[in-house]
């Protein structure tokens, strides 16, 4: 069976760095840090008080109050990034195949903040059980892409993903799969996040996940120094408009890059730590060449995973090392994670959006907050980390990945387009 071409024809994001995908652009390749005081609730009696929050977000701005009782923030930030992404695919009314146009969009965790609400407002008087009505439809997983359907009538394939910090490279990975075997012309695909609440910060600080330096919060996010002390938790959302191929040129579509390929494993170790060599990282980004039918020396950039843990760093470089050998020198590698924080299950659609404009714009956002001196005796520096100043190179294809707690691994190749 001949597979079907899968090319990319919009973007929409936003992110701690910018609330559109221009925004977000420019200030990676500025280096600018998304970390601030955690405004969202009052932490001053958390171990970690800052975080990668939206800036300049108000809900009220964008929805009425019906519609604002209906979406938890996750769901705000995707049907935003989704309205984006939709008007820069630019379709024309009447051009899309409704029944043949479907989303696949994932969160990590969810309507967080509405079941904290909620149960709160439950246990202020716990002798009359009453739930809001949306309780339920607010807090759930798959809401965003049900939300996205409703709005636009789109028919085709639909439902969320979860996988952690994964999902949303595994959604792009599944729509793409959509496209390619005839089930669908176009998806809507990508990842939400909005986990910045009491029990996301308190949950990730019991498991001494998150970074708490508190009077350095800005370059608290350092991947790959040996000062790194955990990860800096993000929020907002990325969305990208994949489409068939001959679909996107009959319409006149603007191409920004084409879908080479996308792995999947799983380290089968532990339930929040990579595998210390790196074993289930070395076969996804494997798994990804093969299915993109490309090589190690292909590649020539990869938005690394890069949290800023103490052991996830480094199991990634020597996972990098096995797969690509002598050709990992000639790479250029980044962890955007440095700028916009941990974005959880919308982390994989923000770093695809990151990789694709390297590919159209022949540049390598940098990996910031990196200082001489500040080296850890696990990592190969001889490699090409694009410290604290993007890099200017031919990007022919570009790797991401994403790793998630459960052992879920997932990496995403895109490639400049050729008609």
């Amino acid at each position: 069976m001949r597979l079907r071409r899968v090319v990319v024809t919009g973007l929409g994001a936003i992110t701690p760095i910018g609330n559109t995908v221009s925004a977000f652009w420019d200030n990676l390749l500025r280096g600018v840090s998304g970390a601030g005081p955690i405004t969202l609730f009052d932490a001053s009696k958390f171990k970690t008080q800052f975080a990668c929050e939206v800036k300049g977000y108000q809900a009220e701005n964008y929805y009425d109050v019906k519609e604002m009782r209906k979406y938890d923030r996750h769901v705000q930030f995707a049907l935003l990034a989704t309205k984006e992404a939709i008007g820069d695919a630019a379709f024309e009314e009447g051009s899309i195949d409704l029944d043949r146009a479907g989303v696949i969009f994932s969160t990590g965790i969810g309507g967080i903040m509405s079941y904290e609400r909620d149960i709160a407002d439950y246990l202020q008087n716990p002798d009359v059980p009453r739930f809001n009505p949306f309780f339920v439809t607010r807090m759930i997983a798959n809401m965003a892409a049900g939300h996205i359907s409703m709005q636009y009538s789109f028919r085709g394939p639909n439902f969320g993903v979860v996988s952690a910090c994964a999902s949303s490279t595994h959604a792009i990975g599944l729509a793409c799969d959509q496209i390619r075997l005839g089930r669908a012309d176009i998806m809507i695909t990508g990842g939400t996040e909005a986990p910045i609440s009491t029990s996301g910060i308190g949950g990730f600080n019991s498991m001494r996940a998150l970074s708490t330096r508190n009077d350095e919060y800005q370059t608290a996010s350092r991947p790959l120094s040996g000062s790194r002390d955990g990860f800096v938790l993000g929020e907002g959302a990325g969305c990208l408009i994949l489409e068939e191929y001959e679909h996107a040129v009959k319409r006149g579509a603007h191409i920004y890059a084409e879908v080479a390929g996308m792995g999947a494993s799983a380290d089968a170790y532990h339930m929040t730590a990579t595998h210390p060599d790196g074993l289930g990282a070395t076969l996804v980004m494997r798994n990804a060449l093969k299915d993109a039918e490309l090589t190690v020396d292909d590649i020539d950039y990869i938005n690394i995973h890069g949290t800023s843990t103490p052991n996830g760093d480094p199991s990634e470089i020597k996972a990098i090392q096995k797969v690509f050998g002598e050709a990992a020198k000639k790479l250029n590698i980044s962890s955007t994670k440095s700028m916009t924080g941990h974005l959880m299950g919308a982390t994989g659609a923000v770093e695809a959006i990151a990789s694709i404009l390297s590919i159209v714009n022949d540049v390598v956002p940098p990996t910031i907050n990196h200082k001489d001196g500040d080296e850890d005796p696990e990592i190969d520096y001889s490699l090409n980390f694009t410290f604290n100043v993007p890099q200017k190179r031919l990007v022919r294809a570009a790797m991401s990945n994403t790793f998630g707690f459960g052992g879920h691994n997932a990496t995403l190749i895109f490639k400049k387009f050729e008609g």
